[in-house]
């Protein structure tokens, strides 16, 4: 059976606007739709910084109607997407600039690096050894994830 074709609103291009309800870090719920903010990584929540960064995305969004823009691309069920707060501002570099949230060059090209403050990287060394394959996510994330194998 083919997978079912993505609505307009959650194809590329696509755009979501509403207040949204936050998941962690980096992923928030727009209409029913499951949101991984582009380009940036935060800890997991049940890493070192991981509530931490949940709450300032709270912080960022609460009563805020949240703009996201969709990219190409899954991951995990959910659609990818640049989100804006109403003044323009882009959810993943307020993230980054906070320091609970790591550019990830693989998906941004590096579009956040330079938002990092010193020493980030140390101190979400869990987020960054992703990055750099040395930590492997927990063994039902990795049987969730989609496989490139058909």
């Amino acid at each position: 059976m083919p997978a079912p074709s993505p609505s307009p609103a959650t194809a590329a291009g696509g755009i979501l606007e509403g207040k949204c309800y936050v998941i962690d870090g980096d992923t928030i719920v727009i209409q029913k739709t499951h949101i991984r903010l582009a380009g940036i990584d935060a800890p997991e929540l049940q890493d070192p910084w991981g509530k931490k960064a949940k709450f300032a995305m709270v912080a960022l969004c609460k009563g805020q109607v949240i703009k996201a823009v969709i990219q190409e691309g899954m991951t995990y069920d959910r659609v990818v997407a640049k989100c804006y707060l109403p003044d323009g501002s882009d959810l993943s570099a307020e993230l980054v600039k906070q320091g609970l949230a790591l550019d990830w060059k693989k998906f941004s090209g590096g579009a956040y690096r330079h938002l990092e403050p010193a020493g980030i990287r140390k101190k979400l060394w869990r987020v960054d050894a992703k990055h750099r394959g040395k930590l492997f996510p927990p063994a039902a994330q990795r049987a969730a994830a989609p496989s490139s194998v058909q």
